[in-house]
Order: C-alpha cells, then sequence, then structure tokens
C-alpha cells in the first residue's frame, strides 16, 4: 500500500532487497532484534522520465501464480 499510495502522490519508487540487510540495522543503530526487510527510495521523478518498454509488458497471471 505505501508504494501504491506513493505513485498516487505522483512519486517515483525504486525497492532494494539487499542480502544480507544487518548493515542497514548498524548504520540506523537499531538493535539486533529488528531486521529490515527492504529500502524505499522515493521522489519527483525527471520531467521527462520514461518507463521502459519492457517494463510495461506483464505476464499473464497464470505464469507467475498457482491456485490451489
Amino acid at each position: 500500500m505505501l508504494i501504491a499510495t506513493l505513485h498516487e502522490a505522483g512519486l517515483a519508487t525504486l525497492t532494494h532487497t539487499p542480502s544480507p540487510m544487518g548493515f542497514l540495522r548498524d548504520i540506523c543503530g537499531r538493535p539486533e532484534w529488528e531486521k529490515p526487510l527492504m529500502i524505499v527510495v522515493a521522489g519527483h521523478p525527471a520531467r521527462h522520465a520514461t518507463v521502459p518498454e519492457h517494463a510495461l509488458r506483464k505476464k499473464p497471471l497464470d505464469t507467475i501464480a498457482s491456485w490451489l
């Protein structure tokens, strides 16, 4: 919902899920029991930014999901 809301607000997002993420916990000075999951960068896109053509082509749902 966060990413969808940011997009609706006109912001561009970039997600990154490096492995391992422990470095982020250390940088932020958080306790060991907290585990970061994802880095989300958000901001206004450049005036003439475009989406790459291949990003607009989506696989059919039955190709990427299975139903029980």
